[in-house]
């Protein structure tokens, strides 16, 4: 006799958004984004009772917004596109609901923080609590996504879990510093997990804006886009990178800094020049992402002239930070969004133009005019700051009510 096999039942959930990864990170990582930057302009100007003994105030801010609002968003990416990859189950329903829980009552623990709130009569006691759910989080997510990519035996995926893992390990020193008062600590988990996101936009920004610039070009037309890519860049990329990587967090030497930084940049504008077709001006989901990537160029050529040229180190570092996490983040979230909740992504919010015109504005705010005028350094900060909640106000408005419903195809996801 032959087996019958009977079709899978259909997956629930108690809500829409709690039917795969991307709904609920995407839309808590947007809301997150404009509520720890409004409580940072009040940190940063002196307005909240922060435990500046406890921890450095410039340390929350890093933190939170990598292990916070950048986690978040790769959380959101990785357990929806894993399913994808592996065509494995990803958590939906109650067990996404843990997971997600876990990262919320982490960040609600260092805010309270930040406004200076205390447990026993100790800020650091929410940081430690905090602590807890912030391991458990990211230890689940690199569980599930360990697990589906093991069970098909996708060994290529491997750069992407080991970037995961020591993710976990940075979260951990992070930790580890605040315990022991150990402030060199913390800043080399921060920094550790700041590269290690930047590391994984290279990686996966690699596979996915050629992929949408081919789709979103191709569609309707009979012209087949093909972008050039090489294995050759690939491991360039990776091997600058990651000396650029260990010099600039444990051997700040100015020259292997230029060298390295400036190998970077190069190999990736050439990658852009291959990447580049003169009609994605016409698609805002698709310049977005080109813009992001050449916004990560312009920081590292910033990084390779720093040592010699005396601006702050923390103005390159926020060149990439701004490019290759919120401008790239924002990109990826709306063309994500649109084609996993079944509608076109050839027709986005009219919004969409505003939003990273406003996250172009944050990268000139904070990053170019400094470089030029000092003298009303607070100013441009606040502009860029405010640039910053404006763009994820407009991103909350256009795509939270998406985000909230039931597919347009009636499938589940």
């Amino acid at each position: 006799m032959h087996a019958i096999n009977l079709p899978s039942k259909r997956p629930t959930s108690p809500h829409p958004i709690l039917n795969l990864g991307f709904r609920i990170f995407f839309s808590a990582g947007a809301l997150f984004a404009i509520v720890t930057m409004l409580l940072w302009s009040f940190v940063f100007t002196g307005h909240t009772d922060i435990d500046v003994q406890a921890l450095n105030p410039l340390y929350w801010h890093g933190h939170e917004m990598i292990y916070g609002y950048a986690l978040a968003i790769v959380a959101g990416f990785l357990l929806t596109a894993v399913q994808t990859w592996t065509g494995v189950k990803m958590p939906h329903g109650y067990k996404l609901l843990g997971i997600f829980v876990c990262w919320l009552l982490a960040r609600m623990g260092w805010a309270a923080f930040g406004l200076g709130m205390t447990v026993g009569g100790s800020s650091a006691s929410l940081l430690y609590i905090a602590a807890g759910f912030d391991m458990l989080f990211v230890g689940l997510m690199a569980f599930t996504i360990f697990r589906a990519v093991l069970q098909v035996k996708q060994y290529k995926q491997m750069g992407i879990l080991s970037k995961l893992a020591l993710l976990t390990l940075g979260n951990g020193l992070c930790y580890w510093g605040i315990v022991s008062g150990d402030m060199s600590l913390t800043r080399i988990g921060i920094y550790l997990g700041f590269y290690l996101i930047i590391g994984l936009v290279l990686t996966i920004g690699r596979r996915v804006v050629p992929f949408f610039i081919e789709r979103g070009l191709s569609a309707g037309t009979t012209e087949d886009i093909k972008l050039r890519n090489s294995k050759a860049q690939d491991i360039a990329s990776l091997l600058f990178f990651l000396a650029f990587f260990i010099v600039d967090l444990f051997y700040p030497n100015k020259y292997l800094l230029t060298i390295t930084a400036l190998g970077v940049a190069v190999v990736n504008i050439v990658r852009l020049k291959g990447w580049y077709h003169r009609r994605i001006w016409r698609k805002p989901l698709l310049w977005s992402l080109y813009i992001a990537f050449a916004g990560m160029c312009i920081s590292f050529v910033l990084y390779a002239l720093q040592p010699w040229l005396g601006y702050n180190h923390s103005i390159a570092m926020h060149g990439l930070a701004i490019a290759g996490i919120g401008m790239m983040t924002v990109a990826m979230m709306a063309r994500v969004s649109l084609g996993h909740t079944g509608l076109s992504i050839h027709e986005p919010p009219k919004t969409v133009n505003a939003m990273f015109f406003l996250m172009v504005a944050v990268f000139i705010s904070r990053v170019l005019i400094p470089l030029v005028d000092m003298s009303q350094y607070l100013l441009w900060i606040m502009i860029a700051q405010g640039a910053w909640m404006a763009c994820f106000v407009l991103f909350c408005i256009s795509y939270l009510p998406l985000l909230s419903r039931e597919r347009a195809d009636g499938l589940f996801g």
